[in-house]
């Protein structure tokens, strides 16, 4: 049942891409008055929504000259001190998945805060089944992944994140996945002493492309393991995007296993 809209927040702003895309989703795209210029999809609907700066360094006043009645958050994308000042001045929805099942959970308090609980179900339902068919396909045998988020220095995913469960998922292991931090500093030689089989490199948030991977594979800086250019969104972003993402992620995966060693681009 959609709850009345009189009494919904009339205005959205939303600081965290994947739940922008949500938002739109579930039909709330109207009611966005503000995202950051991290903000990218759907293109056709955020072209009249006002950008109030990045995901670490939003301009506040210029979401509050906007009158949200609704900040939309992440603890993991934005800084706890921009959190705490929007929190005291209006209503914010924190929502940080650290596993696939929590996003599911995510994904229906998001459309109910925006006032369409049924609106989640198809993505759900979706996010699902391509759960059940990934543990059917599941990669055999599990190959060992680095993820690298960041060059200088080098960092990766540990045990206890989003990305990391979606590696899992993918039936891959993390080399980092025992680090005591959550996302830890992680040198190529020391991927490469864990037996890494497979480096993603991925598109967000250091944004790495053909011609990083090609230097990186010429001077063998993972050693003899595969370098994959892949898209961020599909293994980061929580949201109506895993209903595609966690396929594609798994796909390429599958892929990789199939293929000889080297540096390859096998980007979804």
């Amino acid at each position: 049942m959609v709850a009345d809209r009189a009494v919904l927040p009339q205005r959205l702003v939303s600081l965290v891409p994947s739940t922008t895309e949500s938002v739109c989703a579930f039909g709330a795209g109207d009611r966005l008055v503000g995202c950051t210029r991290y903000c990218t999809h759907p293109p056709d609907r955020l072209a009249g929504v006002a950008r109030i700066g990045g995901t670490k360094n939003p301009d506040r006043e210029k979401v509050m000259s906007l009158q949200p009645g609704l900040v939309l958050g992440n603890a993991e994308e934005n800084r706890p001190e921009d959190l705490e000042w929007f929190a005291s001045r209006v209503p914010v929805l924190l929502q940080t998945p650290r596993t696939v099942a929590e996003a599911v959970v995510a994904l229906r308090e998001l459309a109910h805060a925006v006032g369409d609980p049924g609106a989640a179900l198809p993505a759900v339902e979706r996010t699902v089944a391509s759960l059940a068919a990934m543990a059917v396909a599941a990669t055999q045998p599990s190959p060992r992944v680095y993820y690298a988020i960041w060059r200088k220095p080098w960092m990766t995913v540990g045990g206890d994140t989003f990305v990391h469960d979606v590696l899992r998922c993918c039936g891959a292991t993390n080399v980092a996945a025992d680090a005591e931090a959550r996302y830890p500093e992680m040198a190529p030689d020391a991927a490469v002493a864990r037996g890494v089989d497979v480096v993603l490199l991925a598109s967000e948030p250091w944004a790495f492309d053909d011609a990083q991977q090609r230097e990186l594979a010429a001077a063998a800086t993972f050693g003899p393991a595969r370098l994959v250019l892949c898209d961020g969104r599909d293994f980061s972003w929580h949201g109506t995007h895993m209903a595609i993402g966690l396929r594609r992620a798994q796909a390429l995966l599958q892929q990789v296993a199939g293929v000889g060693a080297g540096a390859r681009d096998l980007r979804a």
